[in-house]
């Protein structure tokens, strides 16, 4: 079956179409490809400035589709997100539904800072109603600069490709060295668990990671857990 691509033009689509693909010519210079250098320019700028004096910080990943409240996810999610605001973490989240908006609740009562950055999409939803601090981007990578800068650790709730995709970034950037002593809890052995299997009996055993590499992350189902686990190595850090 074939995939029916959106309508609507969005900048990553737009700087990610290879030039030799033809169509029509671009209108004028704001759409070309230096223009957008600019763009991207400031979006960093942006948001180097909103969140600069924001203090130590968790980057929360979860499914945008598990909005049901009674759904354990859910609930761990909020959990997760208060007991690391009450620790003096702030939570940052894209900023949407589902598992995002539990996390941020959860920081929001817990009485901590509440980020939310968000992403321009084909079918774009508001943004949750417990940030204090929102950022709306037009590229992936400028989102995923600000999500590793200003986070000190990762927690991943069960997710689609998104949460997957910003899972291996952070394992790839903890094993080639380019952020260091990085926590990073995945929540919910069942879910992730077929996962580590992979990992262990068709990646490790084929020589594509080493032993070493499975220490990257920890699996967990307990909020409280979580929570001790990132505050503890934070607290080793000097950030807590």
């Amino acid at each position: 079956m074939a995939i029916k691509l959106p309508t609507v033009p969005h900048e990553d689509r737009e700087l990610l179409r290879n030039p030799n693909q033809g169509g029509a010519a671009e209108p004028d210079f704001t759409a070309g490809d230096p223009w957008r250098v600019l763009r991207i320019q400031g979006e960093v700028v942006e948001g180097f400035e909103a969140l600069s004096g924001l203090g130590p910080a968790v980057a929360v990943f979860g499914s945008a589709r598990l909005r049901d409240e009674g759904n354990p996810h859910h609930k761990a999610a909020v959990e997760v997100g208060r007991l690391l605001a009450s620790s003096g973490l702030a939570v940052i989240t894209g900023g949407g539904p589902g598992l995002m908006m539990a996390a941020n609740q959860g920081a929001h009562e817990g009485g901590g800072g509440s980020v939310g950055c968000s992403i321009q999409l084909p079918f774009e939803e508001e943004p949750n109603p417990y940030l204090n601090i929102e950022l709306k981007f037009r590229y992936f990578f400028v989102r995923k600069l600000m999500m590793v800068k200003y986070a000190v650790g990762y927690v991943i709730f069960p997710g689609g490709f998104g949460t997957i995709d910003e899972l291996f970034e952070a394992l790839t950037l903890s094993q080639t060295g380019k952020i260091e002593n990085f926590p990073i809890a995945l929540c919910g052995s069942k879910f992730w668990g077929p996962m580590l299997g992979w990992l262990r009996e068709t990646l490790l055993a084929e020589g594509t990671i080493s032993e070493g590499d499975l220490d990257l992350f920890k699996i967990m189902d307990e909020p409280a857990e979580i929570a001790d686990y990132i505050t503890g190595r934070c607290r080793e850090q000097g950030y807590l």
